[in-house]
């Protein structure tokens, strides 16, 4: 959180429970990801506690592909406004 803040989102404009809903939402709708890779993605404890507490390794190779399919996804939503930016400016 303090690194959403230092960048001067404040508590009502952002929040991590916001950012994992948004996440969750979109890479179950648009992405041809397993939701269990999601679900382990995004820190939700497994059934049996223990097993989540020691396994952490669970979908490690679907997962860095999860995370690289929404750091893509994001990286083209900062080039659309990047690219509108430029066409209102001329």
């Amino acid at each position: 959180m303090a690194a959403l803040r230092s960048l001067g989102y404040s508590k009502e404009e952002l929040s991590l429970h916001g950012m994992r809903t948004t996440a969750s939402t979109r890479l179950n709708e648009s992405f041809n990801i397993r939701p269990d890779v999601i679900e382990a993605q995004l820190a939700h404890k497994g059934r049996d506690a223990v097993r989540a507490i020691y396994n952490r390794s669970e979908y490690l190779d679907e997962r860095r592909g999860a995370m690289q399919t929404w750091a893509d996804y994001l990286d083209g939503l900062r080039e659309e406004e990047l690219t509108l930016k430029r066409i209102r400016q001329t």
